[in-house]
């Protein structure tokens, strides 16, 4: 008989730790088809290569398969799902590989370029101030400040709203919805005249669109498993970093316009981009399927976009590597009470504070990053040219540590490399005279710290993986998402114009952050072990017969299950 962990230690694939056999089911068992081979899923293209069988059977072991504990994880019957799920079917890998790919074209694609409409409309302010914007509003950088705080403020303040909304409504008519109510603000900054005209616009940007990557993240996890997630949370990330460079790209010819209509360019910059997200929302609301069963519409075809036997790999390999995830109907609302039970999550709370400081050494240079090569003597076209190198190579690096980290089975030590990358460059900024130094090696200097390998992809998955319900998942994203915003209002003001031109409190303040990040990652990591050593204790000492009372019996949910190991 089996005894179950919800996920072992690598949290790649739900462990069933048999007594006799290595394999969860009996192959003689009457009308029982047999199982996949119990080994670790091969998920890069250079792993299946030699002994890679495509047409092997490609389910793995789950708690589906002991008719024990099945029983204690079957779906609920209001599951959207739930027509779908069979703990018998089987399929091979040459299938699951294909779908996924099909999953990627399908709704990847999408997200990331919804994504990408959503950063050209937030960020082309730092574009924006290389066409004399703050002069032509009459505005000091304390007031470009304000503007910032305002916007993170009221993005992180929508952030639990928002997903609750979506978590009612659906993200599938959400999600188009904000999109186009956002895009509106976004085209009326056309027309802005000064501060106050300033701040409202920030502050309606930051309300519309906050809640969306949350709502964006949940969504995918329909689709995906946690690894396969973690993976394309870093091509959702590389999206935002591509239309980085798009916007400074389109700032470039668009800024040119200054003086077209008597306008400034920055002002056609706000109109064009708007529109685009306008564009975008609109057919938001046809391409996004309420989930892998639900994808036949008048746009997407009378028959969907996957057939029966699609939908069931779906559906299975989904629900075997993590059975939670059939604990809520895709438009099921989140009560008060599990909200609060969410909310009360101590385990996640260590997620909660690497979210609030760890982008915070990076993120001045970043939105002063146009501001600082003017003042440098660049021009307005080169300025804007000059922010894609740091663009393209964050990119890189980013990708390269999303896959180190599931490669390596390491999250903490992985995502905490892009603190130790920070130091060199900070602590030169801190004690150098950047005022006498060629600009050009303060661009190379300040274009190789940009560079560095953002971990948020890594830790936007690993708190999904550690909440280990819907419930938990849709309130610890918003969470996560509003402690990051969080940290983007302390950025915001921490280069001040009684600091300028060279900051050195502000780096100095940075230089002392990104050492307290380096603390923060390795007292994580040494919860989330003593965490699970003290569960492992609990677990052996119990008997076969009180486990699986334990497991009909319980009142723990989500990461408070005795049977549940955190990720770290």
């Amino acid at each position: 008989m089996a005894t179950v962990l919800a996920k072992d230690k690598s949290a790649i694939a739900t462990v069933v730790s048999l007594s006799d056999s290595e394999t969860s089911v009996d192959p003689n068992r009457a009308g029982v088809p047999e199982l996949g081979l119990p080994v670790k899923q091969k998920q890069f293209w250079w792993q299946k290569r030699g002994a890679y069988d495509p047409d092997a059977i490609a389910t793995q072991a789950s708690v589906f398969d002991d008719p024990d504990t099945a029983e204690k994880y079957q779906p609920p019957s209001n599951w959207e799902n739930v027509h779908r799920f069979d703990p018998l079917f089987r399929w091979t890998w040459r299938e699951e590989n294909s779908l996924i790919r099909k999953v990627d074209f399908r709704i990847m694609v999408w997200a990331c370029l919804m994504f990408m409409s959503l950063e050209l409309d937030r960020s082309n302010l730092v574009q924006a101030l290389t066409d004399n914007f703050l002069v032509d509003l009459h505005m000091t950088t304390n007031d470009y400040n304000l503007g910032n705080s305002v916007f993170k403020l009221s993005f992180m303040c929508a952030e639990l709203p928002s997903q609750l909304v979506s978590k009612w409504m659906g993200p599938d008519r959400w999600i188009p919805l904000q999109m186009v109510l956002w895009s509106v603000v976004a085209v009326s900054q056309f027309w802005l005249t000064g501060r106050s005209s300033f701040l409202v616009t920030r502050a309606l940007l930051g309300i519309l669109q906050g809640g969306f990557i949350p709502d964006i993240i949940l969504y995918l996890s329909y689709f995906y498993k946690h690894f396969e997630l973690s993976i394309r949370l870093s091509f959702f990330w590389m999206a935002m970093s591509i239309a980085d460079i798009l916007s400074a790209i389109l700032a470039y010819g668009l800024l040119h316009m200054r003086g077209v209509a008597g306008k400034a360019g920055w002002r056609q910059l706000f109109l064009v981009e708007g529109l685009l997200t306008f564009v975008f929302g609109l057919l938001s609301a046809v391409l996004m399927p309420p989930g892998p069963c639900q994808t036949k519409s008048w746009f997407r075809g009378k028959n969907g976009w996957f057939s029966e036997r699609e939908e069931k790999i779906i559906v299975n390999r989904v629900l075997r590597e993590d059975p939670t995830k059939s604990t809520m109907h895709n438009r099921q609302p989140i009560t008060p009470r599990t909200l609060w039970k969410s909310l009360r999550d101590y385990d996640l709370w260590p997620l909660y504070a690497i979210g609030l400081t760890f982008q915070i050494p990076m993120t001045p240079q970043s939105q002063y990053l146009t501001l600082s090569l003017k003042g440098l003597g660049f021009s307005t076209f080169q300025t804007n040219l000059l922010t894609i190198p740091y663009t393209v190579f964050h990119i890189i690096t980013m990708m390269l540590l999303t896959y180190v980290a599931e490669i390596w089975n390491e999250l903490t030590l992985t995502a905490m490399i892009g603190q130790i990358w920070a130091l060199p460059f900070i602590i030169y900024f801190c004690v150098a005279d950047t005022a006498t130094a060629s600009k050009w090696l303060i661009f190379a200097l300040t274009t190789l710290l940009l560079s560095y390998p953002n971990a948020h992809p890594i830790q936007v998955g690993w708190n999904s993986r550690n909440s280990n319900a819907v419930r938990s998942r849709t309130v610890s994203a918003a969470c996560y998402n509003m402690v990051v915003q969080a940290g983007g209002v302390i950025s915001s003001n921490i280069y001040r114009a009684d600091d300028s031109p060279l900051y050195r409190r502000g780096n100095r303040q940075l230089l002392g952050i990104a050492c307290g990040n380096i603390g923060i990652y390795l007292l994580t990591k040494v919860y989330y072990v003593w965490r699970n050593k003290s569960r492992d204790a609990q677990w052996d000492a119990m008997t076969e017969d009180e486990r699986l009372t334990y497991l009909a019996t319980t009142k723990d949910e989500g990461s408070k299950r005795l049977d549940f190991r955190f990720a770290h």
